[in-house]
């Protein structure tokens, strides 16, 4: 399956073993000298409407995912970020 940069942003980011929700794709880190992806990052929510700051991003490498479907991307259990 290809898939372009800017479908892989709009898909939801799910943690395989708790079922929980962890984002949107915000961002990626591409390795230019290799040519792949190395990881995808998803950005902080805001805190109190954005007046406190916001939660640090989520960076999941791209060993960590399972799965790359048409509207999610499964990642690993056995992260950090996954509760």
């Amino acid at each position: 399956m290809f898939c372009r940069i800017e479908e892989l942003r709009h898909k939801q980011v799910v943690c395989v073993d708790s079922g929980d929700v962890l984002g949107f794709v915000s961002d990626i880190e591409f390795d230019s000298k290799n040519g792949k992806i190395s990881s995808i990052v998803i950005f902080g929510k805001p805190r109190i409407f954005g007046l406190f700051g916001k939660y640090e991003d989520i960076v999941i490498p791209w060993d960590n995912i399972e799965v790359v479907g048409a509207e999610t991307i499964l990642v690993k259990n056995n992260t950090s970020f996954c509760k």
